[in-house]
């Protein structure tokens, strides 16, 4: 396979510019690819493919009446960033996540940021993700947001840009670090080539930080736990992955017991203390005396203990106020505030419908706009206006009047492209990233993250329930052909 009929169809892409010429960065890969003999690229897309199925890199498919299990579709021609650009993106992540942890712990304590009315009171209280019962908790060393996703995306003008922030129980590292590792056996020569910078550390680097959130007076080595809802959730492949990774034990709400505000793990051995827990489950499930009482999957008595500092709780209960498509557009004003900077990653314009202006003006636009619900995931409860049919538009307009606090809308931007193996040609396919960032002791970012793609044509929406699939993501650590 070639690259020789490849357009860019008028799309920024990441691989080649506006003339189709292959970007410096990525010329080792092109020239990599195009020796294969003829097939061979082929042969190696088909054994990833066997191979994700073989080591049960899966993902449960919500909805499907067959229960279905599928492997997270992954293409084999990466994303490629350049490392001054990366060391922007990084810069540009850490303060977003600086100022949103001061955010939600000024949230549920002071609220000088409603007090001085940089966000209105009634967009915060009237949230989703609002947890009233939160209020005054100190979670060690005041951090709430532990582990973020957060996706961006790139321009037709060449900026990227914040699409969203993930910061409950964001997923799909596991697909980074799976990939990275497929793509390490089908292109060897490349990565000694190119500097790629590693991602394999991720695991460690997640249980170091989950260590450092320990409760004072815990032992040298505390004892880390990640509580899953079970087999049936989607993320479950993830969650069995990562615990085997930090050799932790993976639990389920029923091993886990409160007494006297201590949290105990059910052994063979009997009871043993736990001290942090990396929770994979909502604010609504974890316990069903605080939060829902129909919950089976939770921990009874587990918020009192959290309360109590007798155990520490990754991500922190109640930070998804900042994971509202609504304050979302209030966090440059955040940054502002708290830090006393401008944002160096910008967010999208954003259109909030619970303001009159904004609503008309929606309203006017809906075919030309993507609106988003406020607190929906996986690509749904959105509407993409310009690949959109009158009736879905119609249904659009009565939801937001009915609700308009739960919609917001953007410009459909035109997200960036990378060439993807599609039959037996290249295609471009518009893509997202989502970078993880780890805040413990100190803010670390994972070199690259998951970089999602649309894998119909012409589809912006990347998530993989809507048939979206992922690619390796390559840091460069210098400038390509530099050598180790």
């Amino acid at each position: 396979m070639r690259f020789d009929a490849y357009q860019t169809q008028g799309f920024r892409d990441e691989m080649f510019d506006d003339a189709g010429v292959v970007r410096p960065e990525a010329r080792l890969l092109l020239d990599t690819i195009e020796s294969l003999e003829e097939g061979q690229l082929l042969q190696c897309q088909r054994a990833a493919e066997r191979l994700l199925l073989q080591m049960g890199i899966t993902f449960n498919v919500y909805g499907d009446s067959a229960g279905a299990e599928r492997i997270f579709p992954f293409d084999l021609i990466p994303r490629i960033v350049r490392a001054e650009e990366w060391a922007w993106i990084e810069r540009g992540l850490k303060q977003r996540i600086h100022a949103l942890n001061e955010f939600i712990d000024d949230i549920y304590h002071d609220q000088k940021i409603l007090k001085d009315k940089i966000i209105p009171e009634e967009v915060i209280y009237s949230a989703t993700f609002y947890r009233p019962q939160c209020a005054g908790i100190n979670p060690p060393r005041r951090i709430w947001c532990h582990i973020t996703g957060t996706d961006l995306v790139r321009h037709a003008d060449g900026n990227i840009y914040v699409l969203e922030d993930n910061l409950r129980v964001p997923s799909g590292v596991s697909y980074v670090l799976e990939n990275r590792d497929l793509m390490k056996r089908t292109f060897p020569q490349v990565f000694e080539g190119l500097r790629v910078r590693p991602v394999d550390d991720y695991p460690s680097n997640l249980l170091e930080m989950l260590e450092s959130i320990a409760p004072p007076g815990t032992a040298d080595k505390p004892t880390v736990v990640l509580l899953t809802p079970g087999m049936y959730n989607s993320a479950y492949f993830e969650h069995s992955f990562l615990a085997q990774q930090m050799g932790i034990q993976l639990v389920e709400g029923r091993d886990l017991a409160v007494q006297d505000d201590t949290v105990w793990m059910r052994t063979t051995k009997g009871l043993r203390r736990v001290d942090v827990i990396y929770r994979r489950i909502d604010d609504d499930f974890m316990d069903p005396t605080a939060f829902r009482e129909d919950s089976l999957l939770g921990v009874p008595g587990l918020l009192d203990a959290y309360r109590a500092g007798k155990v520490a709780l990754a991500n922190a209960p109640g930070n998804g106020v900042a994971d509202d498509k609504v304050v979302y557009a209030y966090v440059p004003d955040m940054i502002r505030y708290y830090l006393g900077e401008d944002a160096i990653l910008y967010n999208v314009p954003t259109f909030l419908c619970w303001r009159d202006k904004d609503r008309q003006h929606v309203l006017e636009n809906l075919d030309k706009l993507v609106v988003k619900a406020a607190n929906e995931a996986g690509g749904y409860g959105m509407l993409v206006g310009p690949h959109s049919t009158a009736e879905e538009r119609v249904d659009f307009a009565a939801r937001i009047a009915a609700n308009p606090r739960n919609y917001i809308a953007q410009p459909t931007l035109a997200l960036s492209r990378v060439p993807t193996v599609i039959d037996d040609h290249f295609e471009g396919r518009h893509v997202d990233l989502r970078p993880y960032i780890l805040y413990g002791r100190d803010i670390k970012v994972l070199p690259g993250g998951l970089t999602r793609v649309a894998l119909r044509r012409g589809s912006l929406v990347v998530n993989s329930s809507q048939g979206g699939g992922s690619k390796d993501t390559w840091v460069l650590a210098a400038a390509a052909g530099e050598g180790n």
